[in-house]
């Protein structure tokens, strides 16, 4: 069974640069794993050291329960398809699919075959006698696909593949990946900044920030119970509302609105409150869970407004509350709004930690 196991990985290129920090990590079988996190957290570090590109400073990788950290990349049969497609230009389209092919010296009635199978997979059939210059973004993609398909490694890696698209074709392409890597057994590693990419793509994500590890988990999971601040603030567009607020006689008070803190969170003098906007919706009547304040802005999402709202507040300086609302309906600066807030879906954070009660 094709599986992957990074234990205890680390790389430091000095005492105060260490962009990965005691990864440890398992991306079984058919599972397609997402290192999701902005720039600098070490996702495409990771990438390297699986591929063999730089060597850890400690820790093991072991591909099919064996142990390749001292290998070559050659000797670790993996394939990685790279964001600027790597396709040799004065080669046509089956050369370059065939060129890893030929250099492990596979017989070529093997390679044709092989060739033949990914070109109709793909839909490349009819463009396998052009070069990468006479090809779209997104048919030079499927031809890094094709190359990477046919080599049949135990491990795929992709390095943001989708990046140097426009949004449109990304969103094409996207599909395509999800039903490719659908029908393959052997485990893939996707590395992106990109939520809506991990989100969709993923069986797990791997969400990650200054070379640590935050959540490992199901897109749905990570969504719905972020394991901290940071997690919650990166997943979900827009971006959770956050709000530090003090805790008195077991209740925090979102503007007029008390809101009694729940049995696990332990007696603490602030708390961190999160709510995503499109869990807020219009009160349809006054009543315990509804904030009122003055519309400041409002952004036209196709089919949602994000309306931003100030909240007055008694202990403290205005809240500042967006909320995702339908379109059936406009909303004007400076008007006045009453929202509902949804309780079942608040998240409560510590305030020194980051960490979710």
């Amino acid at each position: 069974m094709a599986m992957l196991e990074l234990q205890n990985l680390q790389k430091a290129y000095s005492s105060t640069v260490i962009p990965v920090k005691q990864i440890n990590l398992t991306v079984q079988e058919g599972e397609f794993l997402t290192l999701l996190g902005p720039s600098g957290c070490g996702k495409s570090t990771i990438l390297r050291l699986i591929a063999g590109l730089e060597q850890p400073t400690q820790g093991k990788i072991l591909i099919d329960r064996q142990e390749v950290t001292a290998l070559s990349p050659s000797d670790r049969n993996i394939a990685m398809v790279f964001q600027s497609y790597a396709l040799y230009p004065h080669m046509t389209v089956r050369d370059n699919i065939a060129s890893g092919l030929k250099l492990r010296k596979v017989p070529a009635g093997e390679i044709q075959r092989r060739i033949q199978e990914v070109a109709l997979f793909l839909g490349l059939e009819a463009l396998m006698d052009r070069k990468p210059g006479q090809l779209s973004g997104g048919q030079r993609q499927r031809v890094a696909v094709a190359r990477a398909l046919v080599r049949q490694p135990a491990v795929f890696l992709l390095d943001e593949p989708l990046s140097n698209l426009d949004a449109l074709l990304r969103e094409q392409v996207r599909a395509e990946l999800k039903q490719l890597f659908a029908s393959q057994s052997a485990p893939v590693v996707y590395v992106t900044h990109d939520q809506t990419e991990a989100m969709t793509l993923s069986t797990r994500v791997a969400v990650l920030y200054n070379g640590e590890l935050q959540q490992l988990d199901t897109p749905q999971q990570i969504y719905t119970h972020p394991a901290n601040q940071f997690v919650a603030g990166f997943i979900g567009s827009p971006q959770m509302n956050f709000w530090t607020l003090p805790c008195g006689d077991r209740t925090v008070n979102l503007g007029h609105c008390r809101i009694p803190l729940p049995a696990s969170i332990p007696s603490v003098n602030t708390v961190i409150l999160g709510v995503r906007p499109e869990q807020v919706v219009l009160a349809s009547e006054l009543h315990d869970r509804c904030v009122t304040g003055k519309i400041i802005l409002v952004e036209h999402l196709g089919m949602s407004w994000l309306v931003t709202v100030t909240i007055p507040s008694s202990e403290m300086q205005p809240l500042t509350l967006r909320a995702v609302l339908p379109v059936d309906r406009s909303y004007t600066v400076g008007d006045t709004i009453t929202l509902e807030l949804p309780i079942e879906h608040f998240h409560w954070f510590d305030v020194t930690s980051g960490q979710a009660f």
